[in-house]
Formats: structure tokens, C-alpha cells, sequence
């Protein structure tokens, strides 16, 4: 697993983090949340378990990036599955780990958001009513 800080966030990188969040949620119409943290257990299972905690889980990404056992996942909903597949958040993981390993963790969460987001988005029709 690629390497992530285990320091806090500064409020700035949270602020940016938090802008990111929600314009990948103006463009994908997809809900957005990021868990940092120790997760308890198996980190997929605590991430699964986060994202049923979200008020509208269907519409909703979860990442969970867990910096001391160096541990991402993304869960997805229902309803994002239908644009999101599980290769293109596994891309997205991928993005994110790189970025880690190189020492730059909010420029990979930021870049994840974002092509989660893109995925996410709903494919735009070309026919009008």
C-alpha cells in the first residue's frame, strides 16, 4: 500500500479539500464524503459501514483513507453504480495511492474526487424534448 501522512490536515487543506467535495458534487449531481481516520476492524467492512451511515446512501461515494494502516477504500451506492463502475474507482484509488506514495496526499484526494466525479456524472443525452 502506498504511504499516506498521519499528521492532521491544515485547515487550508481541509477548506480545499471541502471545495473540491463540492464541486465534484455540482458536476456529478452524486453526494460526496471523505472519512480520514483510524478505521476499526477490516477497513472494507468500516468503510461499508460508514457509508450506510450517510443520509442518502444510494446517491453517495464514501472515501475512507485510513493514513496509519496506509488504507483507501471508495464505496459507492446503488445509484452511482449505474454511471461509477467498480474499474473506474479502482482508477481512482490507484490516482489517489500515487499521489500518496510521492508525499502529496490532499493532491490525492483531490484528483480522486475529481475522477470519481467524472465517472460519477450521468451521460448527457443529445435528444430534446
Amino acid at each position: 500500500m502506498a504511504p499516506v501522512a498521519s499528521g492532521e490536515l491544515s485547515a487550508r487543506e481541509r477548506a480545499d479539500l471541502d471545495k473540491v467535495i463540492r464541486a465534484a458534487e455540482q458536476a456529478s449531481r452524486v453526494e460526496f464524503s471523505l472519512f480520514r481516520g483510524v478505521s476499526e476492524g477490516d477497513p472494507k467492512a468500516f468503510a461499508q459501514s460508514l457509508h450506510a451511515s450517510l443520509a442518502a446512501p444510494d446517491r453517495s461515494v464514501l472515501i475512507m483513507v485510513d493514513p496509519l494502516r496506509r488504507v483507501v477504500e471508495v464505496v459507492t451506492g446503488a445509484d452511482v453504480r449505474r454511471t461509477l463502475t467498480d474499474a473506474e474507482a479502482g482508477l481512482a484509488v490507484v490516482a489517489m495511492q500515487t499521489a500518496f506514495a510521492e508525499g502529496d496526499e490532499v493532491g490525492g484526494l483531490k484528483r480522486g474526487i475529481n475522477l470519481l466525479a467524472e465517472h460519477a456524472r450521468a451521460p448527457r443525452s443529445n435528444h430534446t424534448a
